[in-house]
Parts: C-alpha cells; sequence; structure tokens
C-alpha cells in the first residue's frame, strides 16, 4: 500500500537531534563576534593613526594657518585699492585668457555674486578669526608647565593624551554659534550656486551621464566578468561600483573637455570685450581724445574680438590645461574646479 512504500521511503524520525541544527546559534553568534572584534580593531588601528599624526598635524596647522589667512586679507586689501577700471581689465584678462581652463569655478564664482558672496566673505573671516583665536591658544597651551619641571607638559605625554588634549582646548575655546552660523551661510550659499551650475551646465552633465551609459553596458559585458575572475571571491562585490566610477570619470573628462572648448570661446569673447571697454574707459580719463563713447564707435568690439583671438588661442596651445609649474602654484583652483565637476556630475 501507499502507507508500507512511504514508510520504506522516508527515513524513521530520529529522537537525536540533527547535527546542523543546534549548532547554528553558536555558529552565527561566533561570526558575530568575530565581525565586532575585527571592527573594533580595525577602528583601534585608525585611532592610533589619527593620534600617531595628531603632533605634527596641529603642529603644520600652527604654521600655515596664520601665514594663509594674513596672504589672503593682504590680497583682500590690496585688490580693494586697486581703481575700478584696472580691476575690470585685469577681471577680463582674466576670463579672456584662463576661462576655458577653469569654466565650472568662474561659473560658480559668477552664480555666488548674485548669491550671497558677501555673506561667504563675512564666514570666512569669522572662521579665520576663531582659527586665529584657537591657534593663540595652542600656542599658550604649548608653553605651559604645570609640574614646574622645567619642561612642557604637550612635550611629555604621549599622542592619545596629546589628541585628546587639544580636542578639548579646541571644544572649548571655540565659539560654537559663531562656527555653526558661519558653516551654515556657506553651505546655504553653496546649494544655491549647485542649483544654477546646474541648470547652465545640464547639457554637459546629461551628456557625460549619456557616455558613462554607452560605456557601462560593454564593459558590463566583457571587461567585468573577466576582473571577477581574476579578483578574489570576497572582493567581487566591488567590482561593479569601482567600474562604474571609472565609466564615469571617463565620461566626464570626454564631457567636460567639449564644455572647455566651448567655455574658452564664450569667455575669450566676454573677457576680450571687458578687456577693450575698460582701455577705452582708462585712455578717456587720461585725455586721449580720439576714443569716443563705447556706443559710438566699432573700436571696442574690434579690439574684443582681437582679444578674444589671442586668448582662445592662448588656451588652445595649453590644450585647455595648466603647464607645470604653474599647476602646482594653482593647486586649490584645480581641486575646486575637479571636486564642482564631479559634485554636479554625480547628483544626476
Amino acid at each position: 500500500s501507499a502507507s508500507l512504500l512511504l514508510e520504506h521511503l522516508l527515513p524513521a524520525p530520529s529522537t537525536e537531534s540533527s547535527p546542523c541544527s543546534t549548532p547554528l546559534p553558536t555558529t552565527m553568534s561566533t561570526t558575530s563576534t568575530s565581525k565586532r572584534e575585527k571592527a573594533a580593531k580595525n577602528l583601534t588601528t585608525f585611532a592610533k593613526a589619527v593620534q600617531a599624526v595628531a603632533k605634527p598635524a596641529v603642529a603644520v596647522l600652527v604654521w600655515f594657518l596664520p601665514l594663509a589667512i594674513s596672504y589672503c586679507r593682504f590680497l583682500h586689501r590690496t585688490w580693494k585699492r586697486i581703481p575700478y577700471d584696472a580691476s575690470t581689465f585685469l577681471i577680463g584678462v582674466v576670463f579672456c585668457f584662463f576661462g576655458g581652463l577653469y569654466p565650472t569655478l568662474f561659473a560658480a564664482l559668477q552664480a555666488a555674486k548674485h548669491s550671497g558672496i558677501s555673506t561667504v566673505r563675512m564666514a570666512c573671516s569669522s572662521l579665520a578669526d576663531e582659527a586665529l583665536v584657537i591657534i593663540e591658544e595652542s600656542k599658550k597651551d604649548d608653553d605651559v608647565d604645570a609640574d614646574g619641571d622645567g619642561k612642557a607638559d604637550v612635550k611629555q605625554i604621549g599622542n592619545r593624551e596629546y589628541a585628546l588634549r587639544k580636542t578639548r582646548l579646541v571644544m572649548a575655546k571655540m565659539n560654537p554659534t559663531k562656527v555653526d552660523s558661519a558653516v551654515a551661510s556657506i553651505y546655504n550659499v553653496w546649494l544655491a550656486v549647485a542649483a544654477v551650475l546646474k541648470i547652465q551646465f545640464a547639457r554637459t552633465i546629461n551628456m557625460a551621464l549619456g557616455i558613462a551609459e554607452f560605456i557601462n553596458k560593454p564593459v558590463d559585458r566583457f571587461l567585468r566578468p573577466t576582473i571577477q575572475i581574476v579578483v578574489p571571491d570576497e572582493y567581487d562585490r566591488w567590482v561593479p561600483v569601482v567600474l562604474s566610477w571609472i565609466t564615469k570619470s571617463i565620461a566626464m573628462s570626454i564631457a567636460w573637455y567639449i564644455q572647455t572648448v566651448i567655455s574658452a570661446a564664450t569667455s575669450a569673447m566676454q573677457g576680450g570685450l571687458q578687456m577693450a571697454r575698460a582701455l577705452m574707459r582708462m585712455g578717456r580719463k587720461r585725455g586721449v581724445k580720439f576714443l569716443p563713447a563705447d556706443h559710438e564707435t566699432y573700436i571696442d568690439e574690434v579690439a574684443a574680438y582681437i582679444f578674444a583671438g589671442l586668448g582662445f588661442y592662448f588656451q588652445f596651445s595649453l590644450h585647455f590645461d595648466v603647464p607645470f609649474p604653474f599647476n602646482w602654484l594653482l593647486w586649490p583652483f584645480e581641486v575646486a574646479e575637479w571636486w564642482i565637476r564631479w559634485t554636479i556630475t554625480k547628483a544626476d
């Protein structure tokens, strides 16, 4: 019968517990414990690394920040002393000959001019004041000899105690309300600037995303399986992520190079016209009588085309990139340019 057949086919129920039923909670608990221990070990290693660089990092900041703040304030005071026409001419030179090298950075500055650049200037000044206060207090703290043994206390403590001591100093001497207000002001202006840039460079962003999508298909089909064979199994999940970063970077480079050429041409014309009209105003103020008003002559347009041609050729001869060693001197602009490009592109 069917019941007898089932009795022969199915094993009799065992009173002993299954070998894979009871150890499961223990195995899961052991795995969870090992993961926690590994995470704690990694965190401890990172904390030790931070503590090891605390002293040299603080020393560099104490030396560098006051110089940088003083230099920026000196440049700002010097710029305010330059006459209006001369400053307009200099801005025109920058746009005419360098506008294509940093298109998003210059576009961000122009957008910030209408979105609250004065607020950013005041916020940066507030942060600089707070940094100088903390630096001066840190210098005083470095000379403290509480035990009176003739040697500064900071030279007798380890890296961990030094990091904690300086952290407490910053927390005690910083004005949190002032810092929070300054950071919030900068962030709000940046949100407005980013919105403007996304609209201004929407075509470039769509081009970059389209190129990235186009490249992703052959990469996923041909390159990804080969790389996953070579990469260890525990790192397989990183392969598509890293490949996505690489393809997006390639697509951004192509799309933004095309945009750089367009920006170089338009900024060269804009800067050339600005240069020509500023020169004509300066000439009229110095008594050059053959220079009529801007609306009465084509001299400014002709001069603007000449300046624009020279500016675009100059940028083209540089391959729209700052040559060595000037790229080392202008590395903050390079970093800001690429960060803005990546930020407004990856947002989509």
